[in-house]
């Protein structure tokens, strides 16, 4: 995993080809790019998103920003005690419980 101005990327390595290949993963927006050393790599993907952001300002539109990791939830009060009581039972704080039941809920999607 490869990080810059808080966007995030994976990177494969293409044996045939001898080439690292990078794919932003946090934005809907398709950022990419390639090297053949490290260095040159994490080179490529600062000039990628640096274009990216140059690009969007060009245009007049607001960047994709990489996911915070923060979810607004409203829920009936009802709901919220009650998940906060299934919390504190398994000793955990409301927010890591949930954090878990979406994970759980996340990893049996389709």
């Amino acid at each position: 995993m490869m990080e810059y101005k808080g966007y995030k990327a994976i990177v494969s390595f293409d044996h045939s080809a001898g080439v690292f290949h990078g794919e932003v993963t946090d934005t809907r927006d398709v950022i990419t790019f390639e090297g053949c050393s490290v260095e040159q790599l994490r080179t490529e993907f600062a000039f990628s998103i640096d274009d990216y952001l140059a690009a969007c300002a060009e245009r007049g539109r607001e960047p994709d920003k990489p996911f915070s990791g923060k979810i607004p939830l409203k829920v009936p009060p009802r709901v919220h005690r009650a998940a906060a009581a299934a919390a504190k039972s398994e000793g955990k704080t409301l927010s890591a419980w949930l954090a878990e039941r979406v994970e759980q809920a996340v990893a049996q999607a389709p």
